[in-house]
């Protein structure tokens, strides 16, 4: 199957059953008449990286840990884990989005950095209302606004909240409503 991945087009020739196995996205575009079929796919929207890290788990049955990785790499693992997230959203992968928030998760808290708003925008604009990688960054962002070793009180916290969400979703209004 070739898979064509973002705006640049990067080309993927990968084995058919193996992604119709572990997704059925790939499994209904693979699959004609109850035949294989020789078929292309174009992800133009998705990002690369997240795709390469997918292909990485579908063939060696694991993506790379955060933890292993130098200090200045880790944020950039954790965005294209982020995207990952997304992707396998789209694709139905509950597995690997699972293994992709935890390696989010865990690039934000040892590079020490917390997503701003053109990281949260897309994993808004991309996913159900309920899905947990949007109460995660939810959490990470209130943690950032609330510093527990500040002695500001409610209103400060409220002010540092609307300051911080101006350019976030809508959806973001329950966070910030929730903190007062």
């Amino acid at each position: 199957m070739d898979v064509y991945v973002g705006e640049d087009r990067s080309h993927w020739c990968l084995h058919q059953d193996l992604l119709a196995y572990h997704t059925p996205y790939f499994q209904q575009q693979s699959v004609g008449e109850g035949k294989h079929k020789n078929c292309t796919i174009e992800l133009l929207q998705e990002d690369p990286q997240a795709f390469e890290l997918l292909v990485k788990w579908l063939y060696q049955g694991k993506i790379d840990d955060v933890s292993d990785l130098p200090v200045d790499k880790k944020w950039d693992y954790a965005d294209a884990c982020q995207k990952l997230y997304i992707l396998c959203d789209r694709l139905q992968m509950p597995q690997l989005k699972n293994i992709a928030m935890d390696q989010f998760r865990k690039g934000c808290f040892e590079a020490g950095l917390v997503p701003g708003p053109e990281e949260i925008r897309p994993i808004y604009d991309s996913t159900p209302q309920r899905s947990p990688i949007r109460k995660l960054v939810s959490q990470i962002a209130a943690r950032q606004i609330m510093d527990p070793e500040s002695e500001s009180d409610a209103n400060t916290y409220r002010d540092r909240a609307q300051n911080y969400f101006t350019t976030l979703p809508k959806e973001m209004d329950v966070v910030i409503m929730s903190m007062g």
